[in-house]
């Protein structure tokens, strides 16, 4: 072997050692919303429909301060959460209130139901490791629900449990 051909050699592995090795990370899929001016998301698997929020929605006389009512939807009764009363938040008041609200149709493991949001702000796949534990600073009222902090376009965006939060709502908590 020639003097050039190792020289050439070597400058080959040397730039295969400085090549970006391109590793698929796991993501999740995640649906990102408001409440108010703060910002939660479910995991994509647990949100089946997004619905626009206009549907009209029936009270129920008796049920809990974080039932908005029931709606019809292509046949089936839903009921709708308000998580603002679940979760222990300042309800938007009327003149604050955004038009933009919308209704996710989750499903945990023992229960499913609508969920009234402020707004929809995305649905994104973020890597996993993007999702930090959840801080010791977090408001006593909101550990049981939130699984992981990431930080979206500069905002804090609190992932939550779907079934930890119905099962607070069927604990009567809200």
């Amino acid at each position: 072997m020639s003097e050039s051909q190792l020289d050439q050699l070597l400058a080959q592995q040397h730039n295969n050692e400085q090549a970006i090795i391109d590793v698929d990370e796991p993501v999740i899929k995640l649906v990102i919303f408001s409440l108010g001016e703060y910002y939660f998301a479910f995991p994509g698997l647990a949100i089946k429909e997004v619905l626009p929020g206009d549907e009209a929605v029936f009270f129920v006389p008796g049920m809990p301060a974080s039932v908005e009512g029931v709606i019809n939807l292509r046949g089936d009764i839903e009921s709708v959460i308000r998580l603002h009363a679940l979760l222990q938040l300042p309800s938007a008041d009327e003149k604050n209130a955004l038009p933009l609200t919308s209704i996710l149709l989750a499903r945990g493991t023992a229960m499913h139901s609508g969920l009234r949001v402020d707004r929809l702000l995305d649905v994104v796949d973020i890597v996993e490791s993007q999702i930090q534990p959840p801080p010791d600073a977090l408001p006593e009222y909101l550990r049981s629900y939130v699984t992981g902090l990431l930080d979206f376009t500069g905002l804090a965006v609190s992932v939550l449990d779907i079934d930890a939060v119905f099962a607070a709502w069927q604990k009567g908590q809200g």
